[in-house]
């Protein structure tokens, strides 16, 4: 992996059925390396609130769960194109 790759910031993330306007997107110039390791704490945040939300019976913790896997979502795709771009010159 190019220590180089940098996101390109054309991911971005919608919620709800027939969004058109994006909530947020990923900005150009993120080391690569930097966001999948945010990504990943980001989803180990989330499974915790899913474990507690579930135990609790909180599904406010459960919708915030989702709401911090779509944005690692979003990371680690636009991680994943900077790579290829990165690979591809």
């Amino acid at each position: 992996m190019s220590n180089d790759a940098v996101t390109p910031g054309e991911t971005r993330f919608y919620q709800g059925e027939g969004q058109t306007q994006p909530l947020f997107r990923i900005e150009p110039g993120i080391n690569c390396q930097f966001a999948r390791e945010q990504a990943s704490e980001l989803m180990g945040y989330a499974q915790d609130l899913v474990l507690d939300g579930l135990l609790e019976r909180k599904h406010n913790m459960i919708w915030a769960a989702h709401y911090l896997n779509a944005l690692a979502k979003a990371l680690l795709d636009d991680a994943e194109l900077g790579l290829a771009k990165a690979k591809a010159l």
